[in-house]
């Protein structure tokens, strides 16, 4: 299985736990040690992937793009 896709399916299922989670310091603390690791791998092979795919197959506004858009 792709390594994003396995990632994304992690990060979603432990949103879905985090999200049930009332008080908000606690819940803070799942995202931070559930989700946004998961976010860090998915980000780190996007990025890879963008430096590789031409801009005219990529259809969506690159990251670093984003970053600059005034």
């Amino acid at each position: 299985m792709c390594i994003i896709k396995s990632e994304v399916d992690k990060m979603v299922d432990a949103r879905k736990v985090a999200n049930k989670i009332v008080n908000e310091r606690e819940k803070a603390i799942r995202y931070h040690d559930t989700v946004k690791p998961c976010m860090d791998v998915i980000r780190y092979h996007i990025d890879k992937l963008e430096l590789m795919v031409d801009n005219e197959m990529w259809p969506l506004p690159k990251y670093r793009e984003l970053l600059f858009i005034r």
